[in-house]
């Protein structure tokens, strides 16, 4: 291979490590906190100054370090943003959406080429199975997790269920009965920075019990019964 190409190539690879160095995604929930610190050694006496783009392209001035000791801070950052003057490492708690964006650093009035990135996200709700029985099947069952997000349906054997899309609303699974009333069923919605699993929905509430149901049959035979005897052979009583 010509030398003029081994360069090439060479260089690519640094630039596209050089890159991947310089730029740090980060993701997290509401009220997390988040620290960032720089690639580059901060000089003594340096003046320091943390930078924010939003979504829309706006930038202000996170928190600001002079020479003479004094940190001022924006409103936005207010109460929630600390910063280490010797290694210009920033902490900010309670996150809130509006801190999404891109952050940097500028070192004695210069901007590093690192960058970081911050995705703030809510957190998922704890999602809540719905249940619908069959028509047709007295033995099926069908459950729906009704959320926007990622979804994982698991049984009490720990088997993970494949679930059938619902438009824009979340998943369902048919259930079978098998038989077992211990046999539960519970649904995990989860995105890039928290997850939460419903209650669990056990077979034994899902279906009736073939002996339950003969037993509930011969109650309501003689509840009607016992109705018809007393119409019949009880007269009414006199009104005096």
């Amino acid at each position: 291979m010509p030398l003029l190409h081994l360069m090439l190539i060479s260089i690519c690879i640094m630039f596209i490590c050089t890159e991947a160095a310089s730029a740090v995604d980060v993701k997290k929930a509401v009220g997390d906190e988040v620290s960032f610190s720089p690639a580059t050694a901060i000089p003594p006496g340096a003046s320091i100054i943390w930078k924010h783009r939003s979504a829309s392209g706006s930038v202000i001035k996170v928190i600001e370090y002079d020479e003479d000791g004094t940190q001022t801070r924006n409103p936005k950052f207010q109460g929630i943003t600390t910063l280490d003057e010797k290694t210009g490492e920033i902490t900010i708690k309670n996150l809130t959406l509006v801190h999404s964006g891109d952050y940097t650093i500028d070192i004695n009035s210069r901007e590093q080429e690192q960058k970081f990135t911050l995705t703030v996200m809510e957190r998922v709700r704890k999602p809540v199975i719905k249940t619908e029985k069959s028509e047709v099947n007295p033995d099926v069952v069908y459950l729906t997790c009704e959320n926007r997000g990622k979804i994982i349906w698991r049984n009490s054997a720990g088997e993970t269920l494949e679930g059938s899309s619902l438009h824009l609303i979340g998943e369902s699974i048919t259930v079978y009965n098998q038989r077992n009333p211990e046999k539960f069923y519970t649904c995990t919605l989860l995105n890039d920075v928290s997850e939460e699993t419903s209650e669990r929905v056990y077979e034994r509430d899902l279906f009736i019990d073939p002996d339950l149901k003969f037993y509930i049959w011969i109650a309501i035979v003689l509840i009607n019964m016992a109705f018809i005897i007393v119409f019949l052979f009880i007269p009414p009583m006199q009104v005096q």
